[in-house]
């Protein structure tokens, strides 16, 4: 089981392949804060739901300054279709080795349908411009999530 992060830690530093195949590096965004999300797999509906809820929301939560980045464990093609099929205009990452997902405590055990399982916990991160957590949050709900983040951001 990997440790979980709190508000404070420095946000793990990463560098994963986008849809395209491109490099994205957290370090790039250093200076702008970042919505880091941690989703189980492409194409499925409740994180179709939370990809399409992020980006239906993706123009007040830039204006407000904040970069939305998703990762699973699903490799690019999968996400580029996922992207494509749903219109998603954020970074979706891919982290079929799990290493960022475990580094962030977004992998490992859970319960699901009241059995205990090793997967993908549904987490999201506020990390500030400084490369610090703000926010943590694990075993989000799929629908509403995004709602409820922008609530608590004040947005």
């Amino acid at each position: 089981m990997s440790e979980r992060l709190s508000v404070g830690d420095a946000a793990p530093e990463f560098t994963l392949p986008d849809a395209d195949g491109n490099e994205v590096s957290l370090r790039d965004l250093r200076g702008r804060n970042v919505i880091l999300y941690f989703y189980p797999a492409a194409m499925t509906p409740g994180c179709t739901k939370q990809a399409c809820d992020f980006r239906d929301s993706l123009d007040s939560l830039a204006a407000a300054g904040y970069a939305v980045l998703g990762v699973s464990p699903d490799k690019p093609a999968k996400l580029q279709k996922f992207r494509d099929r749903d219109g998603v205009t954020f970074p979706l990452l891919s982290d079929p080795d799990k290493d960022v997902l475990t580094t962030y405590g977004a992998f490992g055990e859970k319960t699901m349908y009241g059995k205990k399982v090793t997967g993908v916990i549904r987490s999201t991160f506020v990390i500030d411009a400084e490369g610090k957590i703000a926010v943590a949050l694990y075993n989000v709900k799929a629908t509403g999530h995004v709602a409820k983040l922008r609530r608590d951001l004040g947005l």
